[in-house]
This record gives C-alpha cells, structure tokens and sequence, in this order.
C-alpha cells in the first residue's frame, strides 16, 4: 500500500499568488511540494518548452519578482536566486507531473488541483456577495481624503474654541457678570 502524501490546503493556498491576472505558483514552491530542487524542476521544464506554452507557465520580470518579494518576503537575508522564477498557471501545473514523473508530483498534483476546484466553487457559489464586496470597494475609494478633510475641520474647530474670547455684557467695574 502506497503512502499517501498529504498537504493541507492552507497551505496551496497561501502559495497561490494572482500575477498579471492569472492564480499562480511559484517554481520553488511547487519544487518544495514536490520534494525535489528547484533546479531539477526548471531543468525538466526547459527540456520539454512544447508542454509548457504561455499560458501554461512565463518567467517573472524583474520588476514583478522585485514586486513580488516585497509583498511576500520569499527570500530570507542572505539568500539570492540567479536567475528569475518561473509560474506555473493551474493549467500549466499539471503539466509538471508529467516531466517529474514521479509518485509523489502525481499526489501533489491531484491535491493542487482540488484546491483550484474548491476555490472555483466557492467564488461561483458567493458570486454575488464578491460583486457586492467590489461594489462597495468601488464606493469607498477616496473616502479616505474626505475623513482626513473632515478631520482637519473638527481640528480647526477645536483649536478656534480654545482661543480665549472677550467676555461680553455688563460690566459692573472690572468684572462682568
């Protein structure tokens, strides 16, 4: 009996990244679910460039993968890569079990592809409440401009309150009552 490998999906998930509008992963995550060396990976890909079009898998820019290390941090100090990552679209992840042909590529590959699955179902089946969400999301850009405004009048008007005014009315010597 074969032993099955299992990955959470928090854990796809949190490797699935949205570049130029596509859901994607990156090479060295997918090596590290693989159990195999990132270079062994681009290594197999290279070899077989007719399984992998572009709509399957494309090499970052620089400027996205700068953008991308910003936003999630992949590298640690110390660590550098030579050359820019490729991504994997979840058409083009499948296509990695066939070149890795191994056990385990197979079983990862069946889990990422559930998770793409679920995550499919839960947008079809929320459809409505993200188009509300984005709705919304719509309404409150440049809200935040017209609270900072509103702020700045509430803080003038404190600031007129404080000045110390005459006092008026009868005056009976010096004081005023």
């Amino acid at each position: 009996m074969s032993k099955e490998i299992i990955i959470s999906d928090a854990v796809v998930i949190n490797k699935i990244h949205v570049i130029r509008g596509e859901q994607v992963m990156l090479d060295n995550d997918l090596a590290e679910l693989y159990g195999v060396e990132t270079k062994y990976l681009k290594r197999q890909v290279r070899r077989n460039p007719e399984r992998f079009p572009e709509d399957f898998m494309f090499e970052l820019t620089k400027q996205e993968y700068d953008s991308l290390r910003s936003q999630i941090g992949t590298l640690k100090r110390g660590e550098h890569t030579k050359y820019l990552p490729y991504v994997f679209t979840e058409i083009g992840i499948p296509q990695l079990s066939t070149v890795l042909n191994s056990k385990r590529a197979i079983m990862v590959n069946l889990q990422i592809m559930r998770v793409f699955a679920k995550m499919r179902r839960i947008l079809l089946t929320h459809k409505d409440l993200f188009l509300k969400l984005e709705l919304m999301e719509k309404k409150l850009i440049g809200q935040d401009e017209k609270i900072e405004l509103i702020f700045n009048y509430l803080k003038q008007f404190i600031q007129e309150q404080e000045i110390p005014r005459k006092k008026i009315g009868y005056k009976i010597g010096n004081e005023m009552k």
